[in-house]
């Protein structure tokens, strides 16, 4: 009985941190926050964003942007971190808590890009090579953006982080040229503090993202969540433990 009570808490806890789903941009409501980087001026260096500025209502979040967030760097072996990438957009580490840009990390900032039928948008440095982070001012259920222009497949990651700066998933970019990447939590729960988009392989054209979309709940309509796998194997599990406790007596 204490094996099973410690099993229980053990699966109970793998599921107790949300995972992630990607969708696509159809999935974003009317009233979900889009940013298009047309907004402000050009070369504008790490906007920051009020309602006000993207069109939003007063409990909307102020989203701000820099190269990476507190705890993170640039990587000091980017052969073995992010094979074949430039090494200016190969960040490794974790972010510390409470999640943070870092005002030291490589700036961002607002550019055109020939290559992005809505340009302008937003690059790291150096332009289409650096890397960029969004860190909002409250937790958003969805985010997503306009990513490329891509040469390589699998070569960019999306990946979204908890306020404590705990990793919560990732998905990277399947196809050639301008790929939405989004993601929502896959407990339906607004826990997404912040993203981050870096290179992990080689990609010959570099990246920058444009159209950034953000909301709660209510914003995105990703359809009913399926249940996380350990939880359905944690009550088949207690189903044949009491079918078990029956027979014995």
């Amino acid at each position: 009985m204490k094996i099973l009570s410690i099993l229980i808490l053990s699966l109970l806890a793998s599921t107790s941190q949300a995972g992630i789903i990607q969708i696509d941009e159809t999935n974003f409501n009317a009233g979900a926050g889009v940013i298009t980087f047309s907004e402000f001026a050009l070369n504008t260096v790490n906007p920051t964003y009020t309602p006000t500025d993207y069109g939003g209502a007063p409990t909307d979040p102020t989203v701000t942007f820099d190269g990476y967030f507190s705890g993170q760097a640039l990587s000091s072996n980017p052969g073995v971190d992010c094979p074949g990438a430039a090494a200016t957009a190969c960040v490794s580490g974790s972010p510390t808590n409470p999640l943070s840009l870092d005002p030291s990390s490589p700036n961002t900032f607002i550019t055109t890009d020939g290559s992005n039928p809505t340009s302008p948008v937003l690059s790291g440095t150096p332009t289409f090579n650096g890397p960029i982070a969004v860190l909002f001012s409250s937790d958003q259920f969805g985010v997503g953006f306009d990513a490329g222009f891509f040469d390589g497949i699998g070569s960019t990651a999306i990946t979204a982080f908890a306020r404590d700066g705990s990793l919560i998933g990732s998905v990277s970019n399947s196809i050639l040229g301008i790929e939405f990447l989004g993601l929502v939590t896959d407990d339906n729960t607004a826990s997404i503090a912040g993203v981050f988009l870096d290179l992990i392989s080689n990609e010959p054209a570099g990246f920058a993202i444009d159209n950034i979309r953000f909301g709660g709940v209510a914003d995105v309509d990703v359809g009913p969540i399926p249940e996380p796998t350990s939880l359905a194997l944690l009550g088949f599990g207690l189903l044949g433990f009491n079918l078990l406790k029956k027979r014995k007596a």
